[in-house]
């Protein structure tokens, strides 16, 4: 018996070292990639289920001295894939914290759903620009990780609105944060220095009273939905939108703006989109769907493409940059080009590597934003 209970040890070592050995090789095949990827996530998870339990139990959560409280409420049953979260900013900004959460307590009675989760935070401030301070990202960040791993949300069906000062953060959280969310609806907001470029694979909604005059909203709602609609018409496979301006109603419209809800709930993030243009506005970030760039600047502005296993970087005003890859929407068994400007910069292929797995999924914590492998490319301005 004693012998046996040796060769079993002996054997299930020798075992678990060459899966090791094999996960930590410089190249992994596709089915070692995958599974490799799931365990991570799995592991990643149950991080998330210990160490975050009592930020969702008492529904605040901290980051670096700053609080979000938050309500969640549940309509309907759990679809097949999960839940779909609808996270939805309150109005107010730049007065008393009082204000501010009164403000905060009605948005929670609001809106109903059909199906899914309705997150309804409270800001981390009161100032005029509580939803697009740089902090606020790190939340959505973070409040996204924790409701896909506590209550099984879809992370292809994430939606996020907001009315008023919500409105004004949804003009600049949806194209910045773009590739977190499937569809965003902004309401009697307004979007201040912001632009529409990232908007392209995210659906958009504009709801708006026609006599909302206070910072020229109503005129800027429109101008917005004429950008909207030019984007579209150049690029056809993008800039989704949808744009209501209610007659005879003004900063208040009687809650007609609770339609993007249905309306949202049509649309699917794609994780990996065939085209992506990307816009850096005043708050800097790192990666954006399948591109990374490590040394953002303010307006920074890259265009690139994707048919088959040709890359196409059409334009950038950075000048390196780096493409993640995994095998859902290329073949990485097959040799990879990049193209910046008609010249070849890359024909190779393009290993599986475990830190680039590790690193990516540590970067976002979003299982369908988990990569194999990079390209890194120096680009002459």
């Amino acid at each position: 018996m004693k012998t046996y209970l040796i060769l079993v040890v002996i054997f299930c070592f020798i075992t678990c070292q060459e899966n090791y050995q094999a996960y930590d090789s410089t190249s992994l095949s596709a089915e070692q990639a995958s599974k490799l990827k799931e365990n991570l996530y799995l592991d990643y998870k149950k991080g998330i289920l210990s160490n975050r339990s009592k930020e969702m139990t008492d529904k605040i959560i901290t980051i670096n001295n700053r609080q979000i409280k938050f309500d969640l409420q549940f309509f309907g049953k759990k679809a097949t894939d999960g839940w779909s979260l609808f996270i939805s900013l309150h109005g107010g900004g730049g007065t008393t914290e009082e204000k501010n959460t009164m403000y905060w307590n009605r948005h929670k009675t609001l809106y109903e759903l059909d199906n899914g989760i309705l997150f309804t935070p409270r800001s981390p401030t009161n100032t005029w620009n509580m939803w697009h301070q740089s902090h606020v990202d790190t939340f959505f960040n973070r409040i996204i990780q924790n409701m896909i791993a506590f209550h099984e949300v879809d992370p292809n069906r994430v939606y996020i609105m907001g009315r008023s000062a919500g409105g004004d953060g949804i003009y600049q959280i949806a194209p910045r944060m773009a590739d977190r969310f499937a569809a965003a609806a902004m309401s009697a907001g307004h979007p201040n220095e912001a632009s529409p470029l990232g908007l392209r694979n995210i659906a958009f909604a504009i709801h708006m009273g026609e006599n909302d005059y206070f910072y020229d909203r109503n005129k800027v709602a429109i101008q917005w939905g004429g950008q909207l609609a030019e984007l579209r018409k150049n690029d056809p496979g993008g800039y989704r939108h949808f744009v209501k301006i209610y007659k005879d109603k003004g900063h208040w419209m009687d809650n007609l703006e609770a339609s993007a809800l249905i309306w949202m709930s049509d649309f699917v993030r794609k994780p990996y989109p065939d085209k992506i243009i990307w816009k850096q506005d005043d708050v800097l970030h790192k990666r954006f769907y399948w591109l990374k760039n490590e040394d953002p600047t303010i307006g920074d502005l890259i265009e690139a493409d994707i048919t088959g296993q040709v890359i196409n970087i059409k334009n950038s005003s950075s000048s390196s940059l780096v493409i993640q890859l995994n095998d859902d929407f290329i073949d990485l068994n097959k040799k990879v080009v990049v193209i910046y400007q008609h010249t070849e910069l890359f024909n190779g292929f393009v290993p599986r590597n475990k830190k680039v797995i590790e690193r990516s999924l540590k970067e976002y914590g979003d299982p369908y934003g988990i990569y194999y492998g990079e390209i890194h490319l120096s680009l002459a301005k």
